[in-house]
Order: structure tokens, then C-alpha cells, then sequence
């Protein structure tokens, strides 16, 4: 008797027929479990049924290749997309497309010449679009499993498939399926890619890309990706997919594979100019480079000029312009990378935006040596790190993002900062041009200085979450340090002048803290006072009496000269109001420190929280020079931004250390 590991239970449906539950004994042939099954449905010829997958891939189960059932299967459908009858043909085509992925069937099927009357179906093109879509489906299905070869091909089957692509009116599904099989074409060989790109313009290819159906564009971009990886560099000019860039509708991963491709390629096209010197007896190169001079300057009438002068002004000019050899500006341009390209550049800018680029030449050209930002070596500098963050010439790579064309022109003493403004810019990853200027316009410098001081925090660890909770737990014992040090500064006191109605700073009166806190005295002193002891202020206000403390101008000594304090007055003017608020004890401070000491002083006193800026101030120091100390320890160690787990407790306790042992 078998194991109970080698049974299984499995359902069994046919059409027509009552669904089956049999245990499957896996060590039985395969024809003796068909036969079973067959006897409880009643049907004749086992050797005629097989046993297929209901779900996923619907392949066969067979126990050897030359399967008597698969070739049945064959012949059946091979018959029936022949028959008179439409439904039929469309039942059968349909059929075959989903078991055509059974590699056994496949080649039962194609030994039948059924791929031949597949393809006598699509050249003769009088089915209806369903049949054609299932037709298709099946041919490429088929030819997957490279039985048979893709140069097989007739010239007339090439250009019917084509010109499914280029109908500018056809179900979209036959579209699909002929995109797909064209690119298999365009992969296996180089002649049909030559036949393909005879029938296929890239143009049409675009046009694919701009409608809705995501399931068109992505077979259209990659087939136009096939064509463009297949052909030369003459054949990888090509504009398109913006509109998919661009797009709010998320991208599927094999899209976004494609639009990688296409934008490395496109991006990989300038490494040619990017990689070549300016050639000083080229005269195409020559002009451009003239070219840029013409268009800056006001050009005087040379033909009058001697060559000596003629050259002399040209000199002054290519100066002007920012060149470094000017005598020689083809020098400049002799570096590789940038080499052309940055030439193309500056070319680009000077027809495209000729005023922007005039104005900005003679604007340049006349400022101070230390603000001077000459354009043609700021234009070859950023070329060059536009290159490097592009990667271009580098194979895939490794970042998707639209060409874009910077029109960008600055100092060299800030290239580093343009750098990093480019590339903390494209790593937001920005849909659109006007999207990367504007981020870039927003990251200037003294963002991009936030950004690396709170960096740099980061990497010293100072804003982890366990130093920011050690932070929090530091500061009320800091607090308390600094409600001292002002309690400690009241008790000593300080000395105040008195401002008279005519604003005569002629009287001095002194003010201190009792040392037990509870009682502020006070009273009139003469200059060059030493510290006056506590009996020698006649005057005194208890702190239980004291109601409030106000400052700037709620003072009331503010209020009766509104109008007549200076700010600086203003700033450092404090009041403790006393009794029911009827009298007040009005100070000036001599200084801001004395007016954050006092009303800090004052605010423990009653009991509320310091709010001075020199309080914040202090405690920043002392938090970090706290948390520096008790970092030492943990200097190069790497600190987790989580408490590791605590382990869980033992199961017992019952354990302990048995001191009657001698030590040996």
C-alpha cells in the first residue's frame, strides 16, 4: 500500500461532464489515472484525453514528449481554423493561443504546418478583428519557443503586420500583438530589422506613445527601443515619451525600464561631440565659435581693417566674452569632456535667447575683477558637471530623467555650489523643465548652507533620537542650574540710574535680593558706590507682594513719557507692580544682559518660566557641551536610533550562587 505522502487530492472538470475529486496516486502511470477517469465518465478511448493545467499556464501533464493526447489536441484545432464556420474558427484561434504556450503542443502543432496557415490567415487579412487579435496572439505564442525561425518570414507577412502598426484607425489588441511580434523580428536579426525599419517610421512609432492605452505605449516604446538599439548611431536621433514622463498616471516597471533606455541612448547620443576637440581648421567649428562674438558685439565693418588690427579686436572680444586664451579661444575648447558640447552649448543659448545673452556678455564684461563671471568659462565649467551627474556616456546610466537643456551661466568661484544645486535638484526627481528650474531657482546658497549644517549635525549624531531624548532629560537639570545663577545675581545686585522728567540721567539707586530670597531691597546711592550692604537700602518690597513683572512699553514709567523713550529705552525698561497693581518699582537696565538677568531673576522668583534670549542662548551652550562630554566615550561608535530590546525573562528564578564552594 502507498504512503499517505504520495496521495493527493485533486478536482478534475470536462466540459459537459460532472466535476471529479480523486485521490491521485503519484506513483501510478499517468495513462492509468486517465483510464479511471475516464471509466467514471464513461468515455471511450482513454488514449485520447490528457490531463491540462485548469490554472495559471495551462500547459499539459505529460510523462513523455510524443504524447498521443497533445497531438490530437493538435489536429483538432488544426481543423478547426479551418472550418466554414466563423465561430468555430474563432473558438479554435482562441484555443490555440492559450495552449500554444505548452512547448509539447507547440511543436505537435508546428509539425503540422499549422504556423503556415497562421500566417496564410494574417496575409490574407479577411477575418473579422477578434479572429485576427486570436490569430496573432497564437502566431506569437508559437514562435516563442523558437522552433522555428523569425527569417522564415515572408516579405509579404512583414508588411501586412506593418501595416496593422501604421493604420491610424484599427483595434487597438491587433495593434498590440503586431508591435510585439515586429520587435521579436527587429531582435533576431539584422535583416528584418532593416525590412522593419522600411515599413515602420519612428515617427508612426511616436504617435503611439501619445495616446491613453498604457498596454500600446508600452509595446510601441519597446519596439522603438529594439529599433533604436538595433541601428547606428545615425538611428538613435529621437524625440518622444515626454508625454508618459510627464504624465500624473503612475508608470509600470517595464515602461519605466523602456523610458530609462530611451533617455540613457538619447542622452549617450552627445558623447561624440563630448568627446571631441574643437578643430582649429574646421571652419564649420570656426564660424560657431566667431558666431558667438557676432552675436554679443556690435560688428563694425572689418574689411578696412589690417590683419594686425583684425586680430586685436577679435582678441579683445573672445576677452570680453570670458575666454581664457583669447588670442586662441580654440584652446578653451581643446579639454575632452566637454569638448564640443560645451560649445553647442553656448551656441544654443546665443540663437535661442539672443538678448538674454548679449545683455548678460556686456553686463559681465564690465563689472570688477572679483565680480566678474565670465561666460564662456562658467558655460565649459557647467557643461562639464552636467556631464559628470548625467553620466553621459556611460551605459545605463542608472538614473531616469528628461534631457534637459540648462541654460545656466555662473561663476567659477561657485561651481561646487552648482553642483550641488543640480544635484540635490534632480535627486526631488522633477517632472518637468520649468519644475527643475524653479527647485533650482528656490536652492540657493544659503539653503544649500542650512542643508549641510543640519547634515553635518546629522552625521555628528547631534539630531539622533537618542541624543535628542538625552537632550530632553539634560535640560531641567540645566534649567535649574541657570534659575541659580540668576538668584545668584539678584542677591549680589545691581545698579540702576534714575531718569528724570528732562531725561537727566543724574541719580543712581541700587537694587539687591535678600539671601533668603524673600524680600528685594532698595534705595538711592551716591557715585562710585562699592556694592552697599543690605541695612544700607533703607528701602524694601516683599516677594510674596510682588504681582507681576512687565517690560518695554506696559512700564508705567513708559507709559507717562509715551512718545518721548527711545527704542534703546524701550528695550531695556522692566516694572514689578505690587499691592493690588497701585505702586511699581521701575527699572532701567545699563545693559541687555542686566535687563535678561533681572526679568529671568524675577520670573523664578514668581514662580514662571525664563523666556530671555540669553536664557535659550545659555542653554544651548550647556546642552552642548554636556552632550559633548558624555559622548567621549562613544567616539566612532554608531549610535542606533532605537534601544535594543530588552530580552525576555527567564522562565524562572530559580538560580543562585553557591558561596559554600571554596575558591580553588
Amino acid at each position: 500500500m502507498p504512503q499517505q505522502k504520495d496521495i493527493v487530492k485533486i478536482a478534475i472538470q470536462m466540459p459537459g461532464a460532472y466535476p471529479q475529486l480523486i485521490q491521485l496516486d503519484q506513483k501510478k502511470p499517468l495513462t492509468a489515472v486517465i483510464k479511471e477517469v475516464c471509466d467514471k465518465w464513461n468515455l471511450p478511448g482513454p488514449d485520447n484525453y490528457a490531463l491540462q493545467y485548469a490554472d495559471g499556464i495551462q500547459t499539459y501533464i505529460t510523462e513523455s514528449v510524443d504524447c498521443v493526447c497533445q497531438g490530437r489536441c493538435a489536429e483538432d484545432l488544426y481543423k478547426g481554423i479551418q472550418s466554414s464556420d466563423s465561430g468555430v474558427r474563432c473558438d479554435s484561434l482562441k484555443l490555440l493561443a492559450d495552449v500554444s504556450t505548452d512547448i509539447t503542443f507547440a511543436q505537435e502543432f508546428i509539425s503540422r504546418d499549422g504556423h503556415s496557415l497562421l500566417v496564410k490567415i494574417v496575409e490574407d487579412a479577411h477575418e473579422a478583428p477578434l479572429i485576427m487579435t486570436h490569430t496573432l496572439s497564437a502566431f506569437m505564442e508559437l514562435m516563442d519557443h523558437g522552433i522555428v525561425s523569425w527569417e522564415n518570414l515572408s516579405s509579404v507577412f512583414i508588411k501586412k503586420i506593418a501595416s496593422f502598426v501604421n493604420a491610424k484607425v484599427l483595434d487597438t489588441s491587433i495593434q498590440q500583438v503586431s508591435l510585439a511580434i515586429l520587435e521579436s523580428m527587429v531582435l533576431s536579426s539584422s535583416s528584418l530589422f532593416n525590412e522593419v525599419k522600411q515599413e515602420i517610421t519612428l515617427e508612426r512609432l511616436i504617435s503611439h506613445l501619445q495616446v491613453t492605452n498604457q498596454q500600446l505605449q508600452t509595446k510601441a516604446m519597446a519596439l522603438l527601443m529594439a529599433m533604436l538599439l538595433a541601428g547606428g548611431e545615425a538611428d538613435r536621433q529621437v524625440r518622444g515619451g515626454e508625454n508618459i514622463i510627464h504624465s500624473s498616471s503612475s508608470v509600470g516597471d517595464e515602461m519605466a525600464h523602456y523610458l530609462y533606455v530611451l533617455q540613457t541612448v538619447r542622452l549617450n547620443h552627445l558623447e561624440a561631440r563630448m568627446r571631441t576637440p574643437l578643430d582649429s581648421y574646421n571652419q564649420e567649428q570656426r564660424d560657431m565659435l566667431h558666431g558667438l562674438r557676432q552675436a554679443a558685439f556690435e560688428m563694425e565693418s572689418e574689411s578696412g581693417l589690417s590683419n594686425e588690427r583684425r586680430r586685436s579686436l577679435c582678441a579683445k572680444e573672445f576677452k570680453k566674452l570670458g575666454f581664457s586664451n583669447n588670442s586662441n579661444p580654440g584652446l578653451d575648447l581643446s579639454r575632452c569632456p566637454p569638448g564640443l558640447l560645451a560649445l553647442d552649448t553656448m551656441a544654443y543659448f546665443a540663437s535661442r535667447y539672443p538678448d538674454a545673452y548679449s545683455r548678460f556678455v556686456l553686463e559681465n564684461s564690465s563689472r570688477e575683477d572679483k565680480h566678474e563671471c565670465p561666460f564662456a568659462r562658467s558655460s565649459i565649467q557647467l557643461t562639464l558637471i552636467l556631464c559628470e551627474i548625467l553620466r553621459i556616456g556611460e551605459p545605463l546610466a542608472g538614473i531616469l530623467l528628461s534631457l534637459l537643456v540648462v541654460d545656466l551661466v555662473l561663476s567659477l568661484k561657485v561651481m561646487q555650489v552648482v553642483r550641488e544645486q543640480i544635484t540635490r535638484t534632480l535627486s526631488s526627481k522633477p517632472t518637468s523643465l520649468e519644475l527643475f528650474k524653479n527647485k533650482v531657482n528656490a536652492l540657493n546658497y544659503s539653503e544649500i548652507l542650512k542643508l549641510r549644517q543640519t547634515e553635518r549635525l546629522h552625521q555628528e549624531e547631534t539630531l539622533s533620537p537618542p541624543v535628542l531624548e538625552l537632550k530632553e532629560r539634560l535640560k531641567p537639570e540645566l534649567l535649574e542650574l541657570i534659575r541659580q545663577q540668576r538668584l545668584n545675581r539678584l542677591c549680589h545686585g545691581t545698579l540702576f540710574r534714575k531718569i528724570s522728567s528732562r531725561r537727566r540721567q543724574d541719580k543712581l539707586w541700587y537694587c539687591r535680593l535678600s539671601p533668603n530670597h524673600k524680600v528685594l531691597h532698595y534705595g538711592d546711592v551716591e557715585e562710585q558706590t562699592e556694592t552697599p550692604s543690605i541695612e544700607a537700602l533703607q528701602e524694601k518690597i516683599p516677594v510674596a507682594d510682588i504681582k507681576n513683572v512687565v517690560t518695554g512699553k506696559d512700564c508705567p514709567h513708559m507709559k507717562e513719557n509715551k512718545g518721548k523713550q527711545t527704542k534703546e529705552v524701550l528695550d531695556l525698561a522692566f516694572s514689578i507692580t505690587y499691592d493690588v497693581e497701585e505702586y511699581s518699582l521701575n527699572f532701567i537696565a545699563s545693559s541687555r544682559t542686566d535687563f535678561c538677568l533681572w526679568t529671568d531673576g524675577l520670573s523664578v522668583l514668581l514662580g514662571k518660566e525664563m523666556s530671555s534670549e540669553s536664557m535659550h542662548s545659555e542653554l544651548e551652550i550647556l546642552l552642548s557641551m554636556e552632550i559633548k562630554l558624555r559622548l567621549l566615550d562613544l567616539e566612532n561608535v554608531p549610535i542606533p536610533d532605537t534601544a535594543p530590546p530588552i530580552p525576555k525573562p527567564p522562565s524562572n528564578f530559580n538560580f543562585c550562587y553557591d558561596f559554600s564552594q571554596a575558591e580553588q
